[in-house]
């Protein structure tokens, strides 16, 4: 293992939240037999039942880890900086997340040959979309395997009196989400276009900023919040499930990025894109309506209502049919 400094090891005598990273596989193609992260996460339940939000805390200290492999989270055209911001940006994300600040990451390196080029511009990636919400890229493990894998941890420290869960949220709350949304679809089109232009801009694309600053901001006024890497349809039902409420969702206040008129096939195709397929890594929220003017303004990437915390009765609706619960699957 190469690290930069040591680490005390961290002895907390109570867990506050307890949670499973995300399982990446088959985003691209399918290649081997399917795991259903949610699924897996109901079996562990009775062992871990705080298990299933997007970090664990301990003590004041916010703690996730991410896998992510060549042949199911980065095309063809991927370039090994991206790689690196994206993998150590996914974790950092779940940071974000929590309402934490991020403090520090590390990440397995893994290849079927070792090239010392991209070995260096993985590291300048993660690197960094560390420096980008003023955590520390503190070093690794390097192995080998049949396909470039990354694994990625992050930690962070909780800002506020305690950090924000998916279970807060409160019939009335406003409904409300950070950026703009499909950035990553947009990516993919761009990527299986292959031509050189396109490509370019689809590493940018690929290259998020983790909304730290915003998590920050939103600690102490969310209620509820979870990152968005399965999508936000699926993010809604997930956020629904852990706070026993409903949401009723307002497709039009979605913000949209603009890569995606340039990829979309129509309205239903823009839609499908923003709001189903996932990992743009943006932040979903709940936020008491005395809290929202505030909230809006000390987010950095924009924070925009897109509908409201109903009674569970009432489901998870959008334009007042039922939103399903599709988006990115782990597995």
């Amino acid at each position: 293992m190469w690290y930069h400094g040591t680490w005390d090891s961290i002895e907390a005598p109570h867990v506050r939240v307890a949670s499973v990273g995300p399982i990446h596989t088959n985003r691209f193609r399918r290649v081997g037999p399917a795991v259903n992260e949610r699924d897996a996460l109901r079996r562990l339940a009775a062992d871990l039942p705080h298990a299933g939000d997007d970090a664990a805390v301990v003590g004041d200290t916010v703690i996730t880890t991410d896998m992510l492999h060549e042949r199911t989270d980065f095309p063809p055209g991927t370039t090994r900086y991206t790689a690196g911001w994206r993998a150590v940006g996914a974790s950092l994300s779940d940071v974000a997340a929590m309402g934490a600040s991020a403090t520090a990451a590390v990440a397995v390196y893994a290849d079927a040959a070792f090239d010392p080029d991209r070995l260096g511009r993985f590291v300048a990636g993660a690197v960094d979309v560390c420096e980008a919400v003023d955590a520390e890229y503190v070093g690794g493990d390097l192995d080998s395997h049949d396909e470039f894998t990354t694994a990625s941890t992050a930690i962070g420290e909780v800002t506020g009196d305690d950090p924000v869960t998916r279970s807060g949220a409160a019939p009335g709350d406003a409904l409300c989400v950070t950026g703009e949304w499909g950035r990553s679809a947009a990516a993919l089109r761009l990527f299986e276009r292959g031509d050189e232009a396109p490509v370019e801009r689809a590493n940018d694309l690929f290259r998020f900023t983790p909304r730290v600053a915003d998590g920050t901001a939103l600690a102490g006024r969310a209620t509820a919040m979870m990152d968005s890497s399965d999508g936000l349809a699926r993010s809604l039902h997930q956020l629904a499930e852990a706070s026993d409420v409903g949401f009723a969702f307002d497709p039009d206040r979605l913000p949209v990025h603009p890569a995606v008129d340039d990829v979309a096939d129509g309205p239903t195709d823009r839609f499908e894109l923003a709001a189903h397929f996932g990992e743009d890594f943006e932040l979903v929220c709940t936020v008491p309506e005395s809290d929202l003017d505030d909230a809006r303004e000390a987010c950095p990437a924009g924070l925009a209502r897109v509908g409201t915390v109903v009674d569970a009765a009432e489901g998870v609706t959008a334009d007042g049919d039922p939103l399903p619960d599709r988006g990115y699957t782990h597995g």
